[in-house]
């Protein structure tokens, strides 16, 4: 019996093409909706800032937003520094006169630092060329505090010793001695120490303690608090640390302390990212970490300490010694980029690629009705060659094999038309060569019996 040729080999790559775009749009889709994770260098090892960024990174997983963070610690902030600069972290807590990367741009200060001298009124300190031949008490500090401590006191003249002092303390000199929060008041009572230098965030809860201790070590009540009042000097010989204001009844309100505000020098922790980074992505960290604050305060209270860089406009941010990463910038003068700024590119390619399934679905469809027209067109052709071959067949076998195959052409006719509707046209004249061809080859296996 002969069977019906049909073209199948074309029809096999139509799907698969379409399988390809799909996958490439499904590609796409996942590149721009998938979080971005970014590598952050915390440090000093057991400071406020590895938990407030902890806590950072494990806020922005909770919320399932765009950006998720990777938390390598360091011992100190030299070591962060140095991890930025590698190109080993995308973003870092740095400590600009510690070490400062030079592709380092600053995103947030994460602590503001000032250094300032509590001394008892009664002391007759009032400012630090007043310290030579004195002592001066220190917490347990990191190196950083010291040498920044060491850099005032060489400003004003004096040498800073840090070995234990026996006897008097030169003139021309100030001896460092380290004291515990809780010996405060009794090393100034007992003569130990003459005042006590911090080197401190002025607002937090721990610099109010200590100032407390100096007061009630101080025989009439009374405190004074020395900055140091040639700020912009300082900041000429050492540009990476900064002016501080230590705001005047910070410590209270009756008796002011101070009487008036303290103008001093400090330093800060910085999260700067590499300069490198995507204005997007540095605006959206920056931004996340803002709108946080509050949250992340009630587990960490540093983050209340969180503040933007100073800085008068767009111009100053960006060519000071401490510039700003252009994408904080962005956030802090409102002016980051839109959802389709940022994947512009993207949505392009998406487009196109929508279109070119849309298209190619089209066109599959075109290819595939035209495919299934042929075939029933094929079929009825072919039954209507059946009707001529049983009028002058007369071998009942023959004729049996025909009425066979009329019903196999009329099953695949029908195949053809469930699948897709079809032209009402074609469809009719296949249903008219069909009971022709079954009618005409009746009749003649009839004539044979």
């Amino acid at each position: 019996m002969r069977k019906l040729a049909l073209p199948v080999g074309r029809e096999a790559l139509l799907p698969l093409g379409l399988a390809v775009l799909l996958v490439l749009g499904a590609l796409t889709a996942f590149q721009v909706t998938r979080p971005t994770t970014l590598t952050i260098a915390v440090a000093p090892e057991g400071g406020t800032e590895p938990a407030l960024l902890r806590a950072y990174a494990d806020e922005l997983a909770r919320r399932r937003l765009g950006i998720r963070l990777k938390v390598l610690p360091f011992a100190g902030v030299r070591e962060s520094a140095e991890a930025l600069k590698a190109g080993k972290a995308d973003l870092a807590v740095v400590r600009p006169d510690v070490a400062m990367p030079g592709n380092g741009l600053t995103l947030a200060v994460l602590r503001e630092l000032a250094a300032f001298v509590a001394a008892p009124a009664a002391s007759g300190i009032k400012g630090v060329p007043d310290l030579a031949g004195r002592r001066l008490g220190m917490l347990a500090s990191r190196t950083a505090d010291r040498t920044l401590v060491g850099d005032l006191a060489a400003h004003y003249g004096l040498e800073l010793l840090t070995e234990a002092a026996s006897g008097s303390v030169p003139q021309t000199a100030v001896a460092l001695v380290p004291v515990a929060e809780a010996d405060v008041a009794a090393a100034l009572g007992a003569g130990r120490i003459d005042a006590l230098v911090l080197v401190t965030t002025p607002t937090s809860p721990a610099a109010r303690r200590l100032v407390g201790h100096v007061r009630a070590a101080s025989p009439d009540g009374e405190v004074t608090l020395i900055g140091v009042p040639d700020a912009a000097a300082v900041l000429a010989r050492w540009p990476r640390l900064q002016p501080v204001t230590v705001p005047a009844a910070l410590f209270g309100g009756n008796p002011r302390l101070p009487a008036e505000d303290v103008a001093t020098v400090g330093s800060s922790y910085r999260l700067m990212a590499r300069a490198d980074l995507s204005r997007s992505l540095a605006a959206e960290v920056t931004q996340h970490l803002f709108e946080m604050r509050a949250a992340l305060a009630e587990t960490v209270p540093a983050a209340e300490d969180v503040t933007h860089p100073a800085y008068e406009d767009t111009a100053d941010a960006t060519s000071a010694r401490l510039p700003i990463h252009p994408g904080a910038i962005d956030y802090y003068e409102r002016e980051q980029e839109t959802f389709i700024e940022r994947y512009e590119s993207w949505i392009y390619l998406v487009a196109i690629l929508a279109g070119g399934v849309g298209s190619t679905a089209a066109w599959l469809r075109q290819r595939l009705g035209r495919i299934r027209r042929e075939r029933i067109e094929v079929a009825t052709a072919r039954l209507l060659e059946l009707r001529s071959e049983a009028r002058r067949e007369t071998d009942r076998a023959r004729l049996e094999g025909m009425a066979g195959e009329v019903d196999d052409l009329a099953a695949s006719i029908a195949r053809h038309a469930l699948n897709r509707p079809t032209e009402p046209r074609t469809l009719a004249a296949a249903n008219v060569a069909i009971e022709a061809a079954r009618s005409t080859v009746g009749r003649a296996r009839a004539g044979t019996g």
